[in-house]
C-alpha cells in the first residue's frame, strides 16, 4: 500500500469513508465533506495528488489494456482488437478481460504507476477500413462491437458486485473514424445514424453495467466538439443509475481553445466541459497546474459553482471506492496472476482463433508428412510485431519459429523479401559499424511518446566498402532499411542515424524514410524529422528542418547528400528462388502497425503494398501451391490474388503467440473459424470520401452496401462443412410487457473433422417505408461440434432492439407493422435459411407539423447539407455544406385542413449574401421562399412569419431548399 495509507483503517474508531460496511454512496459523501476545494480541483486531473492528512495516495486515471496491459513493461500480448473482434467470441473476450485485470493487480503489486482506470475498449464502429485505427476496433457492426466489448469488460471488472477488479472505460466517444485532421474536423450525423449505429455500439456495454465511463474522441460531432457533447447527459447517463466518470483524451481540453476555437479562453472551456459531463482532464501530461488554474478561473467568473466540481470529483471518487482504495489492504496479488501459463494457453486460443480462411481451394490444411520443404516467405514471416497500444513481449512466436519448431530447420526455407540494396555517395559507400548491441531493459512510462532513442552506438558512416542493407517498401514510397544485424536505421535526438532500433515504433516513428530523385540520383529524407540525411564529420547525420511532438531537434542545416542506389538483389528473385526448390510456399504479407495506417494517419489505399505484391507473384510463378497470409491491423483489396492463388488467410497481429497460432491452422490441428468483422472491398473506389459518416446515404458497411464485395461481413471458411436445418422465429411477449423475439436454429457438422461454427442471425425488412439496412446482424453464436453432431441453438433477442429503427418523424424508437425476414447463415452473404415473423398494427402516423413544427435536422433524407451546433449547449441545425444550396426531404407531413403560415427559425451570420429557404411539394408547386436577414452570429437565430398562399392540406411530403450561408434551426406551421 501506498505510504500516504493511513494505519488504523482496520480499528475503530476511524472515518465514515474507511468504513467498508457502510454504503459506497455515504462513504462518497463523507470523503467529500472532509476535502477542501483546492484538494476537490486538484482531483479533476489525470494525476490526482495525494491528501496526506486524509491518507489519501495519488491516484491516476487511464492505464492503456487494449489487448493487455501496454506502454508499463512487460505483459502478455493478445491479438488487436480488430483480430478479437475476428473471433467473434464474446466468452473468450471474456475470459481475456479477465487475465488483462488479474496482470494490472498483479503489476500494480509491484509498481504503484499501474493504474486501475483502464481505457479499453475501443467501440468506435470500423466504417471505413481506412482508419489509421481500424485495428483497435472490434467491427463494422454496432451489435457484434457492443457484444465484444460487453464481454471484455465484464471480464475487466470482475464478478464480485461491490469490488472492480478494473474499471474500464470505453474510447472514444462518439462517431470517431478518421485520423485526418482529427481534432478539428466534424462529424455530420443525422439522428437515425446516430441512434442505431454510433450510440448503439456503446449502449449495450453501458447498460451491462460493467463500464466504469467513457472517454470522449478528438472529433467534433454536428459542429460541436465531443468533449463538451450533449449526449454524454442525454444519452449515456441515462442508460445507467451507475455513476459514469468520463476521463478526457490526452490535450483535448486544450483543443477547445487551441486548436478548435470553439471557446475563446480557457476557462470557458473548462467550465462548458464539466457542465457538459467531463470528469477527469488529460491535459499537460502530468502537469496539473494549468488544469487547476482553469478550474480556479472559471469559479472566479462564476462560469461553473462549486457544485459542478463536486459532482464530478463525487463520479471519480465512486470509481475509487468500486476498486478498493479506500478498504483494508486485501492480500498481494499472486504471481501466477502475471504471465502464468494459463495467460499463455489463452493468447495462444486467441491467435488461433482469430485467424480467418477467405479462400481455400483444397491447398490447406497442409500435412506434416506431405508438406515437404516449406518456403515462409514475406516481410511479416519472422517477425512478431507490436502496436502503439501493445505491452513489451515476454515471449514472441513469428510464423518461421513456430515452422521450424513442427518442421525442423531443414525443411524451412526463410526469405525475407526485402530488396537487398547499397547506398553510395560521393564520398563513400554507407556503412554500419560492426558493433555489438547491448539490449535494453523494456521499462514502464506513462507516456512513451517520451522514450529517447539510443545515442550509445555509433553512427551510420561512410567507407571504401559497402554494408548490404534490406529495403522493404511498405507503399506509398515509405522505406525502411535494415542491417546484417537486423537492426532499423533510426535517428535519435541527436540527429545522427545508426542501426540501433529493433523494430519501427513510437509516437513518431523514427525509422522510416523516402528516396526522392535528384538528378542521377536520390535525396533520402527522414519522415519522423522531415529533414534530409547529410554526410557530417561524425557519420550521417539529418538535417534541418527539426521535429516536434518527440521527433529530434536537429540544430544545423547542411547540404543533403546525392545517394546512388545500388540493388543487389531483388527481394522477389530471391522468393522466386526460394519457392522453386520448396514444396509449398507461404507468403507472409501485410503491414507494420507503426507505418502508414496507425494513430495520427490515415490510408490512401486498400491496395498491398507493390513490393508485396511483387512477391506472392514471383512465388505463384515459381510454386502453384502458394498461399498468401495476411497479417495487417485492416482489409485489403487483393482481387488478383484472389483469384489467382489456392488458399488466401487473414490474421490481426497475433500478439505473442501469432506464430504457434497461425501454424497450427495451417496444419489443420484447428479448423479455422475466425469470420470477418468488416467488409473487405474490392477497390477503394467503392468506398464513400473518409469523411462522410451518414452510411444510409452513402451506402456503406454492409448494412447499405449496394456492389459486391471482395470479401462480405462474417465471411470465414472451415476445413470442415456445416449443415443448416429448419430455422423458426416467435415473438414472445413477457410479463412485463416487453416483447421479444426467439429464434431457433439447428445445425450439424457434416464435414470431415470437428470444428467451429459462427451461426450469424441477420434480420431484413423488405418493403420498409424507409431505407433499412440489406441485413442486419441481431444475433450470433460462436459453437464448437465434433465430426457429426448436431446443436439446437436458441437466441432471444429484445424485439424492438431487433425489429426498430430510430422514427425521425415522432423522435421515437419505432417498430413498423409487416412482415420481417429473419435469416441464419455462415456470412452476411452466405444465408442459409430464412423465417419470417409478422407485426400487427396500424399504419404509422404521418409527422404531425400543424403540433410539432419539424426540426430540421429530423429529415428523412438530404443532399448537399451538414449538420451543425444549434447552440454551443445542445441541439443540431441544418447548414448548406459549401454555402450554396442545400435540399432537405421531410416525408408524410400532415398540415390538417391546411396550413396557412410558415415560421421559420434560422441564423444567417454573413452580413453580404442573400439566405432563403423555399418549400416546396412533391408536384414542384412552390409553397413560399421564405428570406433570412442578417443576424449577426451563427448562433444568433431569428424566426421569421410568412403567408402559404396556396395552403397545403393533408399528407404531403415536403421539400426544403436552402440557399446561402444560413443554419436551418425549425420549421412551424400554423393553420
Amino acid at each position: 500500500m501506498s505510504g500516504c495509507q493511513a494505519s488504523d483503517v482496520t480499528t475503530p474508531p476511524f472515518p465514515a469513508f474507511r468504513d467498508p460496511r457502510l454504503p459506497i454512496g455515504k462513504r462518497v459523501a463523507d470523503l467529500l465533506t472532509r476535502l477542501t476545494l483546492d484538494e476537490r480541483i486538484a482531483m479533476l486531473h489525470q494525476f490526482a495528488p495525494a491528501v496526506e492528512r486524509l491518507g489519501l495516495a495519488p491516484f491516476r486515471t487511464g492505464q492503456e489494456a487494449l489487448h493487455g496491459v501496454a506502454w508499463m513493461g512487460p505483459a502478455t500480448v493478445f491479438p488487436q482488437a480488430v483480430g478479437l473482434g475476428a473471433t467473434w467470441h464474446p466468452e473468450l473476450l471474456r475470459r481475456i478481460g479477465e487475465a488483462v485485470a488479474d496482470e494490472v493487480r498483479a503489476m500494480r503489486a509491484h509498481d504503484e504507476r499501474i493504474g486501475l482506470n483502464v481505457w479499453a475498449p475501443v467501440v468506435n464502429l470500423l466504417r471505413d477500413p481506412r482508419w489509421g485505427r481500424n485495428e483497435e476496433g472490434y467491427a463494422e457492426d454496432p451489435y457484434l462491437t457492443s457484444a465484444l466489448a460487453t464481454a471484455y469488460t465484464r471480464g475487466l471488472r470482475g464478478d464480485a458486485p461491490d469490488r472492480w477488479r478494473t474499471a474500464p472505460v470505453l474510447k472514444h466517444w462518439l462517431a470517431h473514424n478518421n485520423e485526418t485532421r482529427r481534432d478539428t474536423t466534424s462529424s455530420s450525423v443525422r439522428p437515425r445514424v446516430l441512434h442505431e449505429y454510433d450510440l448503439a455500439a456503446f449502449r449495450g456495454a453501458v447498460r451491462a453495467g460493467a463500464v466504469a465511463g467513457v472517454m470522449p474522441a478528438y472529433n467534433l460531432v454536428n459542429g460541436r466538439p465531443n468533449h463538451v457533447s450533449p449526449y454524454l447527459r442525454e444519452q449515456l447517463r441515462t442508460w445507467t443509475e451507475q455513476e459514469l466518470v468520463v476521463c478526457s483524451d490526452a490535450g483535448a481540453p486544450s483543443n477547445l481553445v487551441d486548436s478548435e476555437h470553439y471557446f475563446d479562453t480557457h476557462e470557458e472551456a473548462v467550465a462548458a466541459a464539466l457542465l457538459a459531463g467531463v470528469d477527469s482532464f488529460t491535459d499537460h501530461d502530468q502537469d496539473a497546474s494549468k488544469t487547476v488554474e482553469r478550474v480556479r478561473g472559471a469559479l472566479r467568473r462564476g462560469l461553473i459553482d462549486a457544485s459542478v466540481v463536486d459532482a464530478a470529483v463525487r463520479r471519480l471518487l465512486t470509481m475509487r471506492f468500486a476498486l478498493g482504495e479506500f478498504d483494508p489492504p486485501a492480500e498481494p496479488a499472486e504471481a501466477a496472476g502475471f504471465d502464468s501459463p494459463a495467460h499463455r494457453a489463452l493468447a495462444l486460443e486467441a491467435a488461433e482463433q482469430a485467424v480467418v480462411l477467405l479462400k481455400n481451394d483444397g491447398l490447406l490444411p497442409l500435412s506434416e508428412a506431405t508438406a515437404g520443404t516449406v518456403a515462409v516467405v514475406g516481410p511479416l514471416a519472422d517477425a512478431c510485431r507490436l502496436d502503439w497500444y501493445s505491452g513489451s513481449l515476454i515471449r514472441r512466436s513469428t510464423p518461421r519459429e513456430a515452422l521450424v519448431e513442427r518442421l525442423g530447420a531443414e525443411r524451412v526455407v526463410f526469405v525475407e523479401g526485402t530488396d537487398t540494396v547499397r547506398l553510395r555517395t560521393a564520398a563513400g559507400w554507407v556503412r554500419v559499424p560492426d558493433t555489438a548491441v547491448e539490449e535494453r531493459a523494456q521499462e514502464g512510462s506513462f507516456n512513451p511518446a517520451h522514450t529517447a532513442g539510443r545515442t550509445d552506438l555509433p553512427p551510420v558512416t561512410l567507407g571504401p566498402a559497402p554494408t548490404d542493407l534490406a529495403l522493404a517498401d511498405w507503399g506509398g514510397g515509405v522505406l525502411t532499411l535494415c542491417a546484417p544485424s537486423g537492426r532499423y536505421l533510426t535517428v535519435a535526438e541527436d540527429g545522427f542515424v545508426r542501426a540501433a532500433a529493433e523494430q519501427p515504433e513510437g509516437w513518431v516513428v523514427q525509422e522510416t524514410f523516402t528516396l526522392e530523385r535528384h538528378g542521377e540520383g536520390h535525396l533520402l529524407r527522414h519522415r519522423g524529422t522531415g529533414g534530409y540525411v547529410c554526410v557530417a564529420a561524425e557519420g550521417l547525420k539529418v538535417a534541418a528542418p527539426g521535429g516536434s511532438d518527440g521527433a529530434p531537434e536537429v540544430a544545423e542545416t547542411a547540404e543533403p547528400a546525392v545517394f546512388t542506389l545500388e540493388v543487389v538483389e531483388r527481394g522477389e528473385d530471391a522468393v522466386a528462388r526460394a519457392a522453386a526448390g520448396a514444396t509449398t510456399v507461404l507468403v507472409l504479407a501485410g503491414n507494420d502497425p507503426h507505418i502508414n495506417g496507425r494513430e495520427t494517419e490515415d490510408r490512401t489505399t486498400l491496395a498491398l503494398p507493390a513490393q508485396q505484391e511483387r512477391l506472392w507473384r514471383a512465388a505463384h510463378a515459381a510454386n502453384p501451391r502458394t498461399a498468401l497470409v495476411l497479417v495487417s491491423s485492416y482489409p485489403y483489396a487483393v482481387g488478383e490474388a484472389a483469384d489467382a492463388l489456392p488458399a488466401l488467410l487473414w490474421t490481426a497481429h497475433g500478439g505473442q503467440a501469432a506464430g504457434t497460432g497461425l501454424a497450427r491452422v495451417l496444419f489443420g490441428d484447428v479448423s479455422p473459424a475466425g469470420r470477418l468483422p468488416q467488409t473487405w472491398y474490392a477497390a477503394e473506389e467503392e468506398l464513400p470520401d473518409l469523411l462522410d459518416y451518414d452510411i444510409i446515404a452513402s451506402r456503406a458497411t454492409y448494412l447499405y452496401f449496394d456492389g459486391a464485395p471482395l470479401f462480405p461481413f462474417g465471411h470465414g471458411l472451415s476445413y470442415t462443412r456445416f449443415d443448416y436445418g429448419d430455422l423458426s422465429v416467435q415473438r414472445i411477449e413477457s410479463e412485463a410487457g416487453a416483447d421479444a423475439l426467439t429464434v431457433e436454429c439447428e445445425i450439424t457438422n457434416v464435414g470431415p473433422c470437428d470444428g467451429d461454427e459462427v451461426v450469424q442471425i441477420y434480420l431484413g425488412a423488405p418493403g420498409a417505408r424507409v431505407p433499412r439496412p440489406h441485413r442486419r446482424l441481431i444475433a450470433h453464436r460462436r459453437v464448437h461440434l465434433r465430426q457429426g453432431e448436431t446443436a439446437r441453438l436458441f437466441f432471444t433477442v429484445p424485439a424492438e432492439e431487433a425489429l426498430g429503427f430510430w422514427d425521425v418523424a415522432h423522435g421515437r424508437w419505432a417498430v413498423d407493422p409487416g412482415t420481417y425476414e429473419i435469416h441464419a447463415g455462415a456470412s452476411s452473404a452466405d444465408i442459409r435459411r430464412t423465417a419470417t415473423v409478422t407485426v400487427d398494427g396500424p399504419p404509422p402516423a404521418p409527422r404531425p407539423v400543424l403540433e410539432r413544427g419539424l426540426t430540421a435536422a429530423d429529415f428523412d433524407s438530404a443532399d448537399g447539407i451538414t449538420l451543425v451546433d444549434l447552440t454551443k449547449v445542445r441541439g443540431d441545425a441544418v447548414a448548406c455544406r459549401d454555402d450554396t444550396v442545400g435540399r432537405l426531404l421531410f416525408r408524410g407531413c400532415d398540415f390538417g385542413a391546411g396550413a396557412r403560415t410558415v415560421t421559420v427559425e434560422a441564423a444567417h451570420a454573413e452580413t453580404t449574401g442573400a439566405a432563403a429557404v423555399e418549400l416546396h411539394l412533391s408536384d414542384g408547386a412552390t409553397l413560399a421562399t421564405v428570406a433570412i436577414p442578417p443576424t449577426g452570429g451563427p448562433y444568433r437565430y431569428t424566426t421569421v412569419r410568412a403567408a402559404l398562399p396556396t395552403p397545403p392540406s393533408g399528407v404531403h411530403d415536403l421539400h426544403i431548399t436552402l440557399r446561402g450561408a444560413l443554419r436551418l434551426a425549425r420549421l412551424g406551421f400554423s393553420g
